[in-house]
């Protein structure tokens, strides 16, 4: 159970104080000699006890109130600081239950107000004393119904900040997951061409070291420099995993960059394009790596001997297409071909990779849109 406010134990108190001050010192209208005792020191007890408890039970506080200030006036006790309880009590009720449970509470309070001084004062039923009381109750009350609509409103306000907030945080999560998908599948692109490179110049300089030593050395330069670039590459990538900054995974991709993919020992690679131009960067390293990533199954399964590249740039697509006259080339189940289709798929575009006759093919169709 909670506490009771001290502030509201504080305002208990020192109200019942300020009436039995009133009382003992005889202020307002007198009452019978010597009506001023127990009783009144009773009523005060109550009286500050209920508004002890004006936020945990602000009805009771409001009954409590009225029936101490009714009582009051029937046995005729010096002070009319007492009224100031029923005023309490309806702002109470108001504030903490609403302005419905508010306006009842006034209702009741006025009711209150009316007969005690019809029957207990002898005034008249609407006399001065009541036109004067009624208005302080129903500002009370407008008080305590102000109070609960602001209240009300803040909660909101923080409740919908709150749901804002954990969108924006589910969104950055669900960002986060995305950039580190597109990273991967960067990486696989980059370690799978390199390494496919690597082995291929690896594997001509064994077969070339007894008869032609002189192009030992031709193939280790190869190797060195396709491990630069993909060291690079992978430095690139990994500065963007450590970088709060959005930054665009360009790294040495780009068609601009496609003779690089292009020397394929023992294979004849075929480029054909219609009119190049330049692309928006998604579409461009999107096309790069799709070609990238064919070319290193080429290297891998295919056994081809030649590659047919055509690009073709439309008014509003570009439409990649690697065909081999190898074999092999679809007939694993790894990532390479589902990375593929999942980065056209992204911009919107499609991929087909498949066995054709005389070889395998991979058709990409990405949308083009926008400015370069």
């Amino acid at each position: 159970m909670s506490r009771v406010p001290l502030a509201d134990v504080a305002l208990g108190g020192g109200l019942a104080v300020l009436v039995l001050g009133t009382s003992f010192l005889e202020v307002g209208p007198p009452g019978p000699a010597g009506s001023t005792g127990w009783g009144a020191i009773g009523l005060a007890v109550v009286l500050g006890a209920a508004l002890a408890v004006r936020r945990r039970m602000p009805v009771l506080t409001l009954v409590a109130a009225n029936a101490v200030t009714a009582l009051w006036f029937a046995l005729d006790y010096h002070g009319r600081l007492v009224t100031t309880s029923a005023l309490i009590g309806c702002y109470t009720l108001a504030a903490y239950r609403g302005w419905k449970a508010g306006v009842l509470g006034g209702i009741g309070t006025a009711a209150v107000t009316v007969l005690t001084v019809r029957f207990t004062l002898g005034g008249q039923w609407f006399s001065d004393q009541v036109l004067n009381a009624i208005p302080l109750e129903a500002a009370a009350t407008a008080l305590g119904a102000a109070v609960f609509s602001h209240r009300a409103f803040a909660a909101g306000a923080r409740e919908r900040a709150e749901r804002i907030a954990q969108a924006r945080s589910d969104q950055a999560k669900a960002q986060a997951a995305e950039e580190r998908l597109v990273i991967a599948r960067e990486l696989h692109d980059v370690f799978g061409h390199t390494m496919a490179a690597i082995s291929v110049q690896a594997g001509v300089a064994v077969h070339v070291m007894q008869r032609r030593p002189e192009q030992v050395v031709e193939a280790l330069n190869a190797i060195k420099r396709i491990s630069d670039d993909g060291l690079a590459e992978v430095r690139v990538l990994l500065g963007v995993m450590r970088s709060d900054e959005p930054r665009t995974l360009t790294a040495s991709g780009g068609l601009k960059h496609l003779d690089k993919l292009l020397d394929v020992p023992g294979v004849s690679v075929d480029l054909a394009a219609n009119d190049p131009r330049p692309l928006p960067l998604a579409v461009d390293l999107a096309a790069f790596r799709i070609i990238q990533e064919s070319l290193t199954n080429v290297r891998r399964h295919a056994r081809a001997t030649r590659v047919r590249l055509e690009l073709t740039y439309g008014a509003s697509e570009l439409e990649v297409v690697i065909r081999d006259n190898g074999t092999g080339a679809g007939t694993g189940t790894g990532h390479g071909i589902e990375g593929m289709t999942a980065r056209a798929h992204a911009l919107g575009g499609t991929l087909t990779a498949g066995p054709v006759e005389g070889g395998f093919e991979v058709r990409c169709v990405l949308p083009v849109e926008g400015d370069a």
